[in-house]
C-alpha cells in the first residue's frame, strides 16, 4: 500500500507540474466565465438594449384607442403606441431607438398588417405572439359592441389549459438541456483523465523512468498507483471547472434565464455522490483500458493509434447514453445504464429523471465493479511482460499472445 501511495504522489506531482494540463484547464476556466458573459458583453457593445422594442401605429383607429391593452400583455417586447409615418419609423429603426414596428391599415374588407424591419431575410415573419395579441384584441372589440353579458362572452372566448401527459407509468422528471450538458462534462471528466493514464505510461517509457519504477516496485502497484494519482487530479479538475460554472452561471446570468436553462432543482444531495461515484468507477474502466494500450507502445506518436480501439469503446458509450435520453423510459435506456462501458454516462442521468430504483444502481455499479476487475487482471498481466518493450508498436495479436504466455 505504502508503493502505491508513493506512485500515486509521484504522478500528482507529475500532472500538476505538467504546463499542458496547467494551460487547457486554465483556457477551460476562462472560456466558461467568458461563456457566462456573453449576453453582458453584447449588451456592453450594443449600449442600450433595443432589440425588443416594437413600434405600433395605428394612423387610421382601426383598433380605437385600444392598443394600450397589449402593453400589459407578457409578449416579450417593450411596446410603443404612437402614431408616425413611414420615414419617421425608418429614422427610429436607424437610429437604433426601435428594433422593428406594425403599421396597421384599414382596407375595404380586410385590415392589413405591415411589419417593417431594418433588413429583411428569409427566416424574419411577423411575430406570432404579436399576431395573435392583435387578432383577440380585434375581437374582443367586436364583441363587446355586441351587448353580451359576462356569461356569455366566457362561452365564446374560453380559456383552455393545455397539458403533457404520458401513458407510461413512469414519469420523467428533471431539465434535460441540464442532464446532456451534465453528460457531457461527465464524459470529458471519464475519457480525458482515463487518455492521461496511456500518456503518461508511454512518456516515462520514453525517458527511461519505468525502469526505474519497475525494479523498485510491482508493475501491478505502478498501474494503480498510476491510476488514483490521475485519477485524483481530473476529480479535482473536474470539480474545479464544474464550480466555476455553476458560480458563473449564477453571478453572471439573470435570475429568469438562469431558472430556464439551469433548472437545478432535481440536484440532491444522492445525486451528487452517486454521480462521483460513477466518476470513479467509470475512470477506472477507461484508465486500465489506457494503461494496456500504453504499455504496448514505445514512442508517443504511436499512443492515438494504440488508443484508438478504446476511444472508439468511449464515443460508443457516451452516445448510447446521450441520445436515449430522447427516450428515457425506453428498454434501450435501460441497457445503457447497465451497460459497464456506457453506465457511468447514463445511470446518474436515470437517477436525475427519477427513473432507476436503488435497486437498479447498485446492479449497474456491480457489473461496473465486476468489469473493472477483469479488466485490471487483464491488464496488469499484459502490462507486466509489456512494459519494458521499447520496440515496436505490439500489434493484438501479440497482445493475446503475451497474456497467453503469462496464464501458462
Amino acid at each position: 500500500m505504502k508503493d502505491i501511495i508513493t506512485v500515486m504522489k509521484f504522478t500528482i506531482k507529475e500532472m500538476a507540474k505538467r504546463k499542458s494540463f496547467i494551460i487547457s484547464t486554465l483556457i477551460i476556466i476562462l472560456l466558461i466565465i467568458i461563456g457566462f458573459n456573453v449576453p453582458n458583453i453584447l449588451k456592453t457593445f450594443k449600449g442600450e438594449n433595443t432589440e425588443n422594442k416594437i413600434l405600433i401605429v395605428d394612423n387610421n383607429n382601426v383598433f380605437e384607442g385600444n392598443l394600450e391593452h397589449l402593453k400589459q400583455a407578457d409578449l416579450g417586447y417593450e411596446i410603443e403606441i404612437k402614431n408616425a409615418n413611414f420615414d419617421e419609423i425608418k429614422e427610429k429603426i436607424e437610429n437604433k431607438e426601435i428594433a422593428e414596428a406594425i403599421i396597421i391599415e384599414k382596407q375595404e374588407n380586410n385590415i392589413k398588417i405591415r411589419y417593417i424591419v431594418e433588413n429583411t431575410n428569409m427566416m424574419d415573419e411577423v411575430p406570432e405572439n404579436i399576431v395573435n395579441a392583435i387578432n383577440t384584441l380585434y375581437s374582443n372589440i367586436q364583441i363587446s359592441k355586441l351587448g353580451l353579458t359576462e356569461e356569455q362572452l366566457q362561452t365564446i372566448t374560453p380559456n383552455f389549459e393545455f397539458s403533457l401527459e404520458q401513458t407510461d407509468e413512469e414519469q420523467v422528471n428533471g431539465n434535460v438541456f441540464v442532464m446532456m450538458l451534465m453528460s457531457i462534462v461527465l464524459f470529458y471528466a471519464i475519457y480525458f483523465c482515463a487518455y492521461q493514464v496511456s500518456s503518461s505510461i508511454t512518456t516515462e517509457k520514453t525517458s527511461k523512468i519505468m525502469e526505474t519504477l519497475v525494479t523498485s516496485t510491482s508493475p501491478k502497484t505502478i498501474v494503480l498507483g498510476k491510476t488514483l494519482g490521475i485519477g485524483i487530479v481530473g476529480l479535482i479538475q473536474m470539480i474545479l471547472i464544474v464550480g466555476t460554472a455553476l458560480i458563473s452561471a449564477k453571478v453572471f446570468l439573470e435570475e429568469e434565464l438562469l431558472n430556464i436553462v439551469l433548472d437545478m432543482s432535481s440536484i440532491t444531495a444522492y445525486l451528487g455522490i452517486i454521480t462521483i461515484i460513477y466518476f470513479i468507477l467509470g475512470y477506472f474502466t477507461y484508465a486500465l483500458l489506457y494503461a494496456l494500450t500504453g504499455s504496448t507502445v514505445s514512442k508517443p506518436e504511436d499512443i492515438q493509434s494504440a488508443n484508438g480501439p478504446v476511444a472508439i469503446l468511449a464515443v460508443i458509450g457516451f452516445y448510447l447514453s446521450y441520445f436515449t435520453m430522447i427516450n428515457p423510459t425506453s428498454e434501450l435506456n435501460i441497457f445503457a445504464s447497465l451497460f459497464p462501458i456506457s453506465s457511468p454516462f447514463c445511470m446518474p442521468f436515470r437517477i436525475m429523471m427519477g427513473l432507476a430504483s436503488e435497486k437498479d444502481v447498485a446492479i449497474s455499479i456491480v457489473i461496473l465493479i465486476i468489469t473493472i476487475l477483469i479488466i485490471a487482471k487483464v491488464a496488469i498481466k499484459i502490462y507486466s511482460n509489456a512494459i519494458l518493450n521499447y520496440g515496436t508498436k505490439m500489434s493484438f495479436k501479440d497482445i493475446i499472445k503475451i497474456y497467453k504466455d503469462k496464464q501458462n
